[in-house]
Order: C-alpha cells, then structure tokens, then sequence
C-alpha cells in the first residue's frame, strides 16, 4: 500500500469522477441530434422511458427510477404538460401525491423515438460484453 500524497490525489487523471461524467455528457450529447427535433431533453426523454413501462406513476415514482428530486421533475413535468404529452393529476386516495400519465401525444412518442437505442448503441465503441460489465459496475455505483 502506498502512502497517501495529496499532489497525486488531487490529480485529475487520478479522478474516477471525471470520467464518469465526461463520458456521461458525452453519451447525454449524442442523443441531442434525435430529440432537438421534437423539443426534447435527455431528462424528459427518460422521463418516457419510464412512464412507457408503467403509466400512472406518482412523482416520487418517477424521481425514485430516475435518481431525481422532485424541484428537478416538478417543473419537467409542468412544462411536459403545457406541450400536451402528459396529465398531472391528484390522488385521489392522497391529495399530497401527484400522479403522470401519458396523454396520447405522449404515447405517440415512443413510435417516434423507438429507435434512438439502437442508433446511441451504434456510436458507442464498446463490445456487448464490455458494455454489459460497465452497466452491472454503474449499477453497482447508483445501488449503493
């Protein structure tokens, strides 16, 4: 084991930080070119992703999948909602929750974006195997 130097440390070289998120801004920016065109943002793109599994998700819900609070999702959604691809509603049972659902502009979507998976798996230079590692790793990170 060697001895803690502050100098070596503080490199950012010796970052995993940094890595991590210039490879996410990168991969965030790959999928501009795709979802520009319909007014979208990465956030509000995996805002559908979620609400395409399941309709009918609080707030909570969404910003539990997401690792999201909800001062970032509650203006989201507001403004997903002025564009008409999705209702908030109260609940009736719990009037302090929030309920999402998809209207059928925000269902039309998924038609629309379906193959953005496959065209962002194509500009990644890693193997299924090594892209299959480092999801289980990131994975690992965000479970802690």
């Amino acid at each position: 084991m060697t001895p803690y130097d502050p100098d070596e440390a503080l490199k950012l070289d010796n970052q995993l930080c940094f890595p991590l998120y210039a490879a996410a801004r990168k991969i965030v920016g790959a999928y501009t070119p795709y979802l520009k065109p319909l007014g979208l943002t990465y956030t509000q793109y995996i805002t559908f992703m979620v609400l395409w599994e399941k309709d009918g998700l609080t707030v909570g819900e969404i910003g539990s999948r997401l690792h999201l609070d909800n001062g970032t999702l509650t203006p989201m959604l507001k403004k997903l909602e002025k564009q008409g691809y999705v209702d908030r509603r109260r609940d009736p049972d719990d009037e302090r929750c929030v309920v999402v659902y998809l209207t059928d502009s925000g269902r039309a979507l998924k038609t629309k974006l379906a193959d953005v998976p496959q065209r962002i798996g194509r500009c990644m230079p890693l193997e299924p195997d090594e892209a299959h590692t480092l999801y289980r790793i990131l994975y690992k990170i965000l479970d802690n």
